[in-house]
């Protein structure tokens, strides 16, 4: 059986200097509840914006220790399931992502899910592709909002987040300190309303420690292939520094020149934007899984 964390243990930074919660051996499954981004805070279509305290966004709940970890190592965390409730909530508003500043009011949505379907309304149902948008371990200097990406996670927003995959993190502390919240029922690419489809739930996930390898920045691992998830200040930053920190990975594991390599990358590679409305942007470069098989590549021989 699982280990537990209730989401009454939340953090709302990321920090090194943060108690954990718990305490765990690598290799340990723990099932972790969450608030939605909005600690649960929007109960119906008539919450105004100043009912809101905006202190209480985004929590993450956590941190775990997780035994062995170290600064120079990797945090392998492996979601094995993702469970959520059966109403989401949706916001927009003036300055309020990417078309904030066009809108003239704030209105909150209140989203039944039922049947695999997001219900937006009488005609149209949604798609569901559960998804963790806040995960990631503490930073090396000072505490980040769990509202912020950066090299140690945080608020990505990455749609690949979900069942099955396996996300890579640096380790900047000991024992890591990973936190996670901010679930979606659905998600697409951008968040550019700033809010999925937001709702609380529990993540079943395996924490284990890679000692004496480590990376710049999270990278994710799924059937379909691999990609560095990069936050930065300008989508242009974000997307190259995703694919030079590819490059340093892919290029030791292979017998091509850089050159052939970047041809390969132009050719089979794919730049994908994970969200624009954080304080960062993300975005990531993807391999597929084709292209690593046809190279003979392993992510951690």
């Amino acid at each position: 059986m699982a280990e537990t964390l209730a989401c009454k243990d939340i953090i709302y930074a990321f920090s090194k200097d943060h108690k954990p919660v718990k305490q765990v051996k690598p290799g340990t499954t723990i099932s972790i509840d969450t608030y939605d981004c909005f600690q649960n805070q929007i109960t119906s279509s008539e919450t105004g914006i100043s009912s809101i305290d905006w202190d209480q966004i985004n929590p993450a709940t956590g941190p775990i220790y997780v035994e062995t970890a170290e600064p120079g190592d990797l945090l392998k965390v492996k979601v094995q399931s993702i469970k959520f409730s059966e109403t989401g909530v949706m916001t927009v508003g003036p300055d309020l992502g990417v078309l904030g500043p066009h809108l003239e009011k704030f209105e909150a949505k209140i989203i039944p899910i039922r049947n695999n379907k997001a219900i937006f309304n009488e005609k149209i149902e949604l798609p569901l592709n559960p998804m963790i948008g806040v995960i990631g371990v503490a930073p090396a200097g000072e505490p980040v909002s769990c509202g912020t990406p950066g090299p140690h996670g945080g608020n990505m927003d990455t749609k690949l987040i979900t069942e099955g995959a396996e996300i890579y993190f640096p380790v900047f502390t000991e024992g890591a300190l990973f936190g996670l919240g901010d679930m979606h029922a659905a998600m697409g690419d951008g968040e550019v309303g700033v809010s999925g489809i937001e709702v609380s739930g529990t993540a079943v996930v395996t924490l284990d420690v890679i000692k004496g390898t480590s990376l710049n920045y999270p990278l994710l691992v799924n059937d379909e292939g691999i990609a560095f998830l990069v936050s930065a200040e300008t989508l242009d930053e974000a997307v190259r520094v995703s694919i030079e920190e590819m490059m340093a990975f892919l290029l030791p594991k292979t017998e091509l020149t850089m050159n052939e390599l970047t041809m390969l990358f132009s050719a089979a590679g794919e730049t994908q934007i994970s969200q624009v409305v954080d304080p960062l942007v993300t975005a990531r470069f993807f391999i597929p899984a084709h292209l690593l098989e046809s190279l003979g590549i392993k992510w951690f021989d």
